[in-house]
């Protein structure tokens, strides 16, 4: 069963939770315990495929699934050809005892498609289970990757229609273009003047206002969200840490028992706290290591125990991490806290009236004993991308080059030489631009989008993910642009609702 953050009296099945998405009370759903993982069920999990592994994790959580309904969700969404690696999830070693963890193997070359070509499958068996056969609206704010990947695995998934919303001048080129080329016929997309932040803050505000789900019941839809805050999103990314884990086992990269670090690039906390979750269950993690770029407010929380969005927002070459008001975080103080709503709730309606809060010392002491954190400029990223590549022969994108300048920050500090997992987030060739200027230092003005991914291809001699090539051809299907306090009638000019 699974609980709210802010009323633990709520009790709910897991697939109610994913239909729902978040909690009628604003807050977000959260197992009522979490499921022990073994060494002896990690050595069980040694020979299996990725596939298979991700049955056996998510089972643990999922347990009003059938076997038959889990089998089905986990082998559609990774399905032969949807991931352009067999392995779906590969480690690449980019110096002893460093492990990159390519999570942009899917279709939309982003972290986002390991838990979003599985949720259309969740989600519509969970809907069966617990609303029958009313339309399910997704409605998702993305900073850049989960819009294209919510767009892509909701593409034509009968009983439901996906909207979602980007910030005008806070995506790459690239993520634009996939996001407004994106086909289908349930599929709308609309970007916002402002930053992710207005964008979640406008989404949030809609999934809670009871005029509205009033209207979209009188028209037998309800919401549901693909953004994080939905455990039917976060789940699958639990599965790939401990995959990981499995994979350096089996290479012989570690002995079974023994701890790994696990550093994570992240915005809305999402990411590094399924590593957490891992964690939790058993596997044998020393050091959760969280990146940020400019926007580091997760930084200074998790140094400080004070959390402060009131600061510059900063557009930067990483452009999936600006964000200053990471939602999931939420999650992570629910259980430090001793799942204490009361305190939660607390501290998120400080945070809505005066931007900040600050978190007890208690929680402050579980803090430091989990995470370290550290952040970095553009320029520093991009130094990273131009050094690893020329040094070590490996190419990566802004985000995981934001990870990888901040774990190399912590081993300076600290000396740890603990086996690390460093989680890769996108495609190099999706941030084109940015990635050309650290590793060839041209001038890329007056370059289309097309050209810099061509020249990117040309003086790494690495191959461009077709997913991307093919938007070359693809006609602009949304232009709108809307502000946060007209979204509400966008959603309900999209949807034909009056």
């Amino acid at each position: 069963m699974y609980q709210s953050t802010r009323d633990s009296g709520v009790a709910v099945s897991s697939a109610q939770a994913i239909t729902q998405g978040i909690s009628a009370d604003g807050g977000l759903f959260v197992p009522q315990s979490i499921p022990e993982l073994t060494n002896e069920e990690i050595k069980a999990l040694l020979p299996l495929s990725y596939v298979e592994r991700a049955k056996a994790v998510l089972a643990k959580f999922l347990t009003d699934f059938t076997k038959e309904e889990l089998d089905a969700c986990v082998s559609g969404a990774y399905a032969p050809g949807k991931f352009d690696d067999e392995s779906v999830a590969p480690l690449a070693e980019i110096a002893p005892g460093v492990y990159m963890l390519e999570l942009w193997h899917g279709p939309t070359c982003a972290f986002k498609d390991m838990a979003l070509q599985m949720l259309p499958f969740l989600l519509t068996t969970a809907s069966r289970k617990t609303v029958g056969d009313k339309t399910i609206v997704i409605l998702v704010a993305t900073s850049g990757d989960t819009g294209k990947a919510a767009l892509e695995g909701f593409k034509d998934v009968d009983g439901t229609k996906i909207l979602v919303f980007y910030p005008q001048d806070g995506v790459s080129p690239m993520q634009k273009l996939q996001m407004t080329t994106q086909e289908g016929g349930n599929v709308g997309v609309c970007a916002i003047k402002g930053n992710f932040d207005d964008a979640q803050t406008g989404v949030k505000a809609i999934f809670t206002d009871e005029a509205v789900a009033k209207k979209l019941k009188q028209h037998g839809m309800l919401f549901s969200s693909a953004n994080s805050i939905n455990w039917g999103r976060l789940a699958p990314q639990i599965v790939y840490y401990i995959s990981a884990y499995c994979d350096l086992v089996k290479e012989g990269k570690v002995t079974l028992g023994d701890p790994i670090n696990i550093v994570v690039p992240t915005g809305n906390f999402g990411n590094i706290l399924a590593a957490y979750y891992a964690k939790s269950m058993g596997l044998p993690v020393a050091k959760l290591i969280c990146a940020s770029n400019s926007n580091n407010v997760l930084t200074d929380f998790l140094k400080t125990g004070v959390y402060d969005r009131n600061r510059p927002f900063f557009t930067t070459v990483s452009p999936s991490m600006d964000i200053l008001i990471s939602s999931n975080l939420e999650r992570l103080l629910y259980d430090l806290s001793g799942r204490d709503d009361k305190k939660i709730r607390g501290y998120m309606e400080s945070l809505a009236k005066t931007g900040r809060y600050e978190v007890d010392d208690a929680i402050k002491a579980k803090l430091n004993a989990l995470f370290c954190a550290g952040f970095c400029d553009d320029t520093a990223t991009k130094e990273t991308i131009g050094e690893t590549f020329q040094s070590r022969g490996y190419l990566c994108d802004t985000h995981t080059a934001v990870a990888l300048h901040v774990y190399e920050q912590y081993v300076a500090d600290t000396g740890d030489k603990t086996p690390t997992v460093i989680a890769s987030t996108a495609s190099p060739f999706k941030f084109s631009a940015s990635v050309l200027d650290a590793v060839a230092k041209e001038d890329v003005t007056g370059m289309d989008e097309f050209s810099k991914v061509a020249e990117l291809s040309r003086c790494t001699k690495l191959e461009a993910p077709q997913a991307l090539a093919s938007l070359k051809d693809k006609a602009v299907r949304f232009e709108d642009v809307c502000t946060k306090d007209t979204m509400e009638r966008v959603v309900l000019s999209m949807l034909g609702i009056s």
